[in-house]
């Protein structure tokens, strides 16, 4: 049985606190427990006992005590503003982003009249898995390999290859801007036990080194182009827990995390905005924006499930791709074209675009004998009159010399 609380050491309690003013300077100053003494405090006022009258605490003790009470509510009164931050303060506070209205840029939407034949280049980035790392020899030898080095030098090959495409194959074309179009998956991640084994670096070290290539991307692109529109959904490999989320998804996954680090280069609370430089980041899973008169819809992908072995990716997207079109239908978002990743995968048309992945080929793809697909990014050009004109896989591996050829030859 547990023994008696005695009046002795009921009454101590009760001068402990008159002395120190807090149970935890209580506690701290005699080595007893604090909840020790708040019980027996509390015992002690129900007995009726008082503070013995010698025990008066100086000057110093009461305002040391006062001093914590305001510390205590202070550090209470903070939580409670953390915990009811919204979106747009935790970027302003935390991240200090200088709050500027996420409308689209006019450029974006309206025709430069000047201009004779006016296009739009969105360069679709998603699927780097920063980090992560392909061993050729698990791959049988497929000319695929991956890791930090490969990965920075795939994304100078985006670049080179975005603006080759751009200045030398489109004739006679006006770029009012570029936009950037971030599709998740920029992390390897820790959702899977292998990939953290065999990672080259953890997911903290690849924010850094990411982050910097990609300020490194769009200063590149800011050389090329007056105006630069980014937007970015996150995707499943970026999350920081064991299960995909509902409510607050975008909030715990790096990949947003990195969305905000780039609008702060560019866009800080204090120092100078870059308004070539506009964002939309958005705080769900989708991103609806336009380029001209044509409708986008930006997802990651992950949301599509199923599949065989026969099919592959075709039926869950198709089918994903139908659902949201129909859920968006019904709540007045219709777009004209969905922008995915997630399945490593090109495929263009009208209605939609899967976008390729910087990793390539990998040891996943290979067990599951799925198609063998290059690294590639997309590339999608929007005119004011005609939507989606083109849609071109921009492969990133640096290119290779080769012999020369005849243009056209009859095979034997």
């Amino acid at each position: 049985m547990p023994k008696k609380l005695s009046d002795e050491d009921a009454q101590e309690a009760l001068d402990l606190l008159a002395r120190y003013g807090t149970c935890h300077k209580a506690g701290e100053a005699t080595g007893i427990p604090h909840n020790t003494i708040r019980v027996r405090m509390k015992a002690a006022e129900r007995r009726g006992l008082v503070p013995d009258p010698d025990v008066v605490p100086d000057e110093d003790r009461k305002i040391a005590g006062l001093e914590y009470k305001v510390k205590s509510l202070q550090a209470q009164l903070k939580q409670v503003e953390f915990e009811e931050l919204g979106a747009e303060e935790v970027r302003q506070k935390i991240f200090k982003v200088a709050e500027l209205k996420p409308n689209p840029p006019d450029w974006l939407l309206n025709p430069v009249k000047s201009a004779k034949n006016p296009l739009v280049p969105m360069l679709f980035c998603s699927d780097w898995h920063w980090g992560e790392v392909v061993d050729r020899n698990q791959i049988t030898g497929v000319d695929n390999e991956f890791g930090l080095k490969i990965a920075r030098s795939r994304v100078r090959s985006l670049v080179a290859h975005t603006m080759d495409l751009l200045d030398h194959h489109m004739g006679d074309a006006q770029f009012p801007g570029a936009v950037v179009a971030l599709g998740g998956d920029f992390f390897s991640g820790d959702i899977h036990e292998e990939l953290v084994e065999s990672a080259e670096a953890t997911t903290m070290q690849s924010m850094v080194d990411v982050l910097g290539v990609m300020v490194w991307m769009v200063d590149q692109l800011l050389g090329r182009f007056q105006n630069i529109f980014i937007t970015g959904v996150v995707g499943n490999h970026g999350r920081n827990t064991r299960k995909p989320r509902h409510k607050g998804r975008v909030y715990t996954n790096f990949d947003w995390l990195l969305y905000q680090l780039i609008k702060r280069h560019y866009h800080p609370q204090e120092g100078v905005v870059n308004r070539a430089v506009s964002f939309s980041i958005p705080d769900g899973p989708d991103s609806l924006f336009r380029i001209y008169h044509h409708r986008f819809l930006l997802t990651h992908g992950d949301q599509m499930r199923g599949g065989d072995g026969i099919t592959g990716a075709l039926m869950p997207i198709m089918r994903g791709a139908v659902k949201k079109k129909s859920r968006n239908s019904e709540i007045g978002q219709d777009y004209d074209t969905l922008l995915m990743g997630h399945w490593h995968t090109f495929w263009n048309s009208r209605r939609l675009v899967v976008n390729g992945s910087l990793k390539g080929y990998d040891e996943f793809a290979y067990n599951l004998n799925l198609p063998y697909e290059p690294p590639s990014q997309n590339l999608i050009i929007t005119s004011p009159s005609l939507g989606v004109v083109n849609c071109i896989p921009v492969y990133v591996d640096p290119k290779k010399r080769t012999d020369k050829t005849e243009w056209v030859s009859i095979q034997s």
